[in-house]
């Protein structure tokens, strides 16, 4: 599994505008509501919402990956989102975020949605990933980047 099987060049959010968790949530959603993937926005940022409040998906190094599973869904759902200004998400290191993998998966399928979390993770790791990603707002650069660090694991 691959995160280029569920992400694509349109899924990519060169330049966010929202200044806190809720509005990043709200815009990420919104993207996938516009490109047809959704139907009810308001009902996938509640569920997003009800997730951060168990714990934010602030993972630290600038990096967050609000998730949650959404019934109806036939496959996962991704949105990378990068916020050059940083958004407070309550990370676990205190620090602003910078870029958010957005991640809805069908409510029957904690196994994948648990996998497609942990690729992630792996990815992001990387810091010179990282980096490149803050460093661009190309999205075909954007892209370019998380579909090479995919490919190495």
């Amino acid at each position: 599994m691959k995160i280029v099987d569920y992400l694509t060049e349109n899924d990519i959010i060169s330049r966010l505008h929202a200044s806190s968790r809720e509005g990043v949530i709200e815009e990420m959603v919104a993207h996938l509501k516009e490109s047809g993937k959704i139907d009810d926005p308001e009902k996938l940022v509640n569920i997003l919402l009800d997730r951060e409040m168990l714990g934010s998906t602030g993972i630290g190094h600038g990096v967050a990956i609000p998730h949650g599973r959404l019934s109806g869904l036939n496959e996962i759902l991704l949105v990378f989102g990068r916020s050059p200004k940083g958004v407070d998400f309550d990370a676990n290191d205190g620090e602003p975020v910078n870029l958010f993998f957005l991640l809805v998966a069908p409510e029957d399928s904690a196994g994948l949605h648990l996998k497609t979390l942990a690729r992630i993770s792996r990815i992001i790791k990387n810091p010179e990933c990282r980096q490149a990603l803050l460093g661009s707002d190309d999205r075909g650069a954007l892209y370019h980047t998380i579909e090479e660090e995919d490919q190495r694991h």
